[in-house]
């Protein structure tokens, strides 16, 4: 999940369940209200037929009178019972069937003068009044449909604005956090087209103090610290490369005419080849590491063009047979192969004939039979080529290593070599948007298979 998403799910859900407790508070207070408004009405109620019965000469017959003319609570469908001192009902506002009522409520009343039943259905309220000289049990009952509907009216109200206000918390948080975050995407898109071969390149900067602004500045300052460090390594890897280059020609050269011309012990002809071959694997590696400077990953691809791979595979085994004259080729291609496969990639050819060439030192250095095999298999859009080798296999423990730098296995014990052939050649690969894989198919059997997309 991208961090302006996560930023916004974060909003929205602190938003909402912000908002949900406002809700349910509000709902509960609404309650509260409601349930002390109704209690308030019961008690004027009260007060009301209290009033009356103080003030009437005959309350018996006044009362129907009175009740009816004064029905403003009927949507309450409120009922009154009037009871005397002896505890007999003396009015009641229920007519056309039997009253009941609760008689021990009737006797709580003496003790707690006053009772409110707000948890049955419907709601009571009971009081006993002491008027002109006689006690009065007064019963109020009724049920609070207005308010009840209201409180309804009001929880879905509540969950539909809840949801709604949800959505569009989502909606703008995300619509604010892109905005907010849109400089941080630019910058980002900024330094992603910084490549090796554009350190130089300065990424615009906002006139502004915020952190986007000073995170270009400080982006800025180590672009150019890197490019002075990545500059100064690439001169001296290319300076050293040429200065060392020349000397090294002179020394194969001269290493050259004193086997050619002079008559040697067999003990010095063969230590002066042993030299030769190790001049001739120091001018490859130098030359590598001179190419490799040239060229980065990410601009390669504009100077590449069409290469025969059988081309690059004589070329570098005719560079390899100087060193190693014993050194056979059996070249084949498969069956497998497409008729109409043209054996092309598109690459730099230098640089895959260096591939090669250390694939071949590897095989003229461990076979047991100085003979390799190139296999080549070009199927749909992959070109496979299989070079093959008899001698020790590479442990499992070691294949993990292969490639990285300076690796040597245990099968390499009193043969020279610098350990950078393999990690060199991967290099090329990536290049070429190909790789390379080892693998021990048999006993003593050695295979490196390149895989070239087409």
């Amino acid at each position: 999940m991208s961090l302006k998403r996560k930023i916004a799910l974060t909003i929205s859900i602190a938003f909402s369940l912000l908002f949900g407790m406002v809700m349910a508070v509000i709902y509960l207070s609404f309650n509260d209200f409601r349930r002390e408004e109704f209690k308030e009405r019961f008690r004027q109620r009260l007060e009301f037929t209290t009033h009356f019965i103080s003030k009437s000469k005959d309350f018996e017959e006044e009362a129907p009178v009175f009740f009816n003319e004064n029905s403003d609570n009927i949507l309450l469908n409120e009922k009154i019972l009037i009871f005397n001192a002896k505890k007999e009902l003396i009015y009641s506002t229920i007519k056309d069937r039997n009253v009941t009522w609760d008689s021990v409520m009737l006797k709580e009343l003496d003790k707690k003068k006053i009772i409110y039943t707000e948890k049955t259905v419907p709601e009571v309220y009971a009081a006993l009044r002491h008027i002109n000289g006689e006690d009065y049990y007064i019963l109020t009952s009724a049920f609070d449909t207005n308010g009840k509907s209201k409180l309804v009216y009001l929880k879905y109200l509540l969950i539909l604005s809840y949801v709604m206000s949800t959505l569009l918390i989502g909606f703008f948080s995300y619509y604010f956090v892109e905005k907010f975050l849109r400089p941080l995407e630019d910058l980002n898109k900024e330094i992603s087209e910084v490549t090796a071969h554009k350190l130089t390149t300065q990424i615009p900067v906002q006139h502004s103090n915020d952190e986007v602004g000073v995170l270009a500045n400080s982006f800025n300052t180590m672009i150019a610290r890197l490019n002075d460090v990545f500059q100064s390594q690439k001169d001296f890897t290319a300076s050293a490369s040429h200065e060392i280059r020349t000397p090294i020609t002179r020394m194969s050269f001269q290493l050259e005419n004193l086997i050619k011309f002079e008559e040697h012990s067999p003990k010095t002809l063969s230590s002066l080849q042993q030299i030769q071959r190790d001049i001739y694997q120091l001018s490859d590696l130098t030359n590598s590491l001179l190419l490799l400077t040239k060229f980065d990953k990410e601009n390669i691809q504009s100077i590449y063009e069409e290469v025969r791979i059988d081309e690059v595979i004589f070329e570098a085994f005719e560079a390899v047979e100087k060193s190693y004259p014993d050194l056979k080729l059996d070249f084949l291609i498969t069956e497998e192969t497409s008729e109409n496969a043209l054996l092309t990639i598109k690459g730099i050819q230098s640089l895959l004939v260096i591939v090669f060439i250390n694939l071949f030192k590897n095989a003229a250095l461990y076979s047991d039979n100085t003979e390799v095999n190139v296999l080549i298999t070009e199927i749909n859009d992959c070109l496979t080529v299989d070079v093959i080798s008899h001698g020790n296999v590479i442990p499992e423990k070691e294949q993990l290593k292969l490639f990285e730098a300076f690796t040597r296995g245990d099968n390499s014990q009193n043969i020279s070599g610098s350990g950078l052939g393999l990690r060199i050649v991967k290099r090329i690969l990536e290049y070429h948007d190909a790789e390379v894989v080892y693998s021990s198919p048999a006993d003593s059997l050695n295979k490196f298979s390149v895989f070239f997309k087409k």
